[in-house]
């Protein structure tokens, strides 16, 4: 009887240590597991050779993205200004940051980052509105210092995280040391970032013969890739696609799309980096794909809706010294579209939503 007893508490014990959350765990070490990122049917990416992409390092990355203890005041983490159903963005015109004030630009998408480099490798099309950041490591860390965004400095946003073991235990199983420092955070951040790939809209099952488009659907798409013609104006298309080509729908250059005329430009763009006056009004041209769900529009969220955008382009641009050349023609005379051409480029537009990238829990917070 003794020892029947005895076997039942050791039992019992055990059974409690097990489901006891103070239980002590297995030590982390490094887990260097490729990560396969989830490109479908769009080509290989250009990825950073020092920083390849494993299970351990994108977890951590997205531990990062959706920490609030980055922030000065623990309040606010990347995702508050960058939220999934948005299409990693805001719904604000422009974020707030942790002390109340508004940030100066709307919140760019994050999505299909990974393309954003040229074939070579280089990062010569640059990070943020204005590019000031070349890569996308170096784009990472600044809304943590910005005293407009999270107010932090690196080294408090560190210190706060050494303080927790899950995240030494992270950085152990992302780096092969609980060492915390800005270069891993930045490449963490990197890697989570480069997994949000967005291309299973009903537009790439059209591609891909899995899917139909209805007739607004289809002419939409026709006015959208067809080129304007001046000349043959009932039979000319829109020309989206001069600055919103390829898979992503985006050239990831910067241009000067006409929303403001030479002296009424408060934010100069790209200037402000590179100095240059051919550069005045220009920013990165932004993805459409997810569109219909990331307004407001532009880099200062002027345009609460669509309509407002193609009401732009139609007949709303304004003349500059850069103004992109193929804008002369909207300026000159417009796009003419009528109520049917926007409502087909609509129902186009709206091909692009992609509800799997939007509802993913692989991107949504671990916390």
């Amino acid at each position: 009887m003794m020892r029947r007893g005895f076997s039942a508490l050791s039992v019992s014990f055990l059974f409690l240590i097990g489901c006891n959350p103070e239980a002590p765990v297995d030590p982390a070490e490094l887990d260097a597991t490729p990560y396969v990122l989830a490109q479908g049917h769009f080509p290989n990416p250009v990825l950073s050779e020092d920083n390849p992409l494993t299970e351990s390092g994108v977890a951590l990355g997205r531990m990062l993205f959706h920490e609030k203890r980055l922030s000065g005041d623990n309040t606010q983490a990347c995702a508050d200004c960058h939220s999934q159903a948005q299409n990693f963005s805001d719904v604000s015109v422009f974020s707030t940051g942790i002390a109340g004030e508004e940030g100066t630009r709307h919140s760019m998408i994050l999505s299909n980052l990974a393309w954003h480099v040229h074939h070579d490798g280089s990062h010569v099309h640059g990070f943020f509105w204005d590019g000031r950041a070349p890569t996308l490591r170096d784009q990472v860390l600044q809304p943590i210092q910005d005293e407009l965004e999270m107010n932090a400095s690196l080294e408090e946003a560190m210190a706060k995280l050494e303080a927790m073991s899950k995240y030494r235990d992270q950085f152990m199983r992302a780096f092969g040391t609980e060492e915390v420092t800005e270069e891993r955070m930045a490449k963490a951040l990197e890697q989570f970032l480069l997994t949000l790939i967005s291309n299973q809209s009903r537009y790439d099952q059209w591609l891909l013969g899995e899917a139909s488009l209805t007739l607004s659907e289809d002419r939409g798409r026709a006015l959208f890739f067809d080129e304007f013609d001046p000349f043959n104006p009932e039979l000319s298309g829109a020309d989206c696609a001069h600055c919103h080509s390829g898979l992503d729908f985006s050239s990831h250059q910067f241009g000067n799309n006409g929303l403001d005329a030479e002296g009424e430009m408060l934010d100069i763009g790209l200037m402000g980096v590179s100095g240059s006056d051919a550069d005045l009004g220009k920013f990165k041209v932004p993805s459409l794909r997810n569109v219909m769900e990331s307004a407001p529009y532009m880099h200062d969220g002027r345009f609460t809706n669509i309509e407002d955008v193609l009401d732009h382009y139609d007949h709303g641009v304004q003349l500059s010294s850069t103004l992109d050349p193929m804008m002369q023609y909207n300026v000159d005379y417009g796009l003419g579209l009528t109520e049917e051409d926007q409502a087909d480029l609509i129902a186009f537009l709206h091909t692009l939503t992609d509800p799997v990238f939007l509802s993913n829990p692989a991107f949504s917070s671990p916390h």
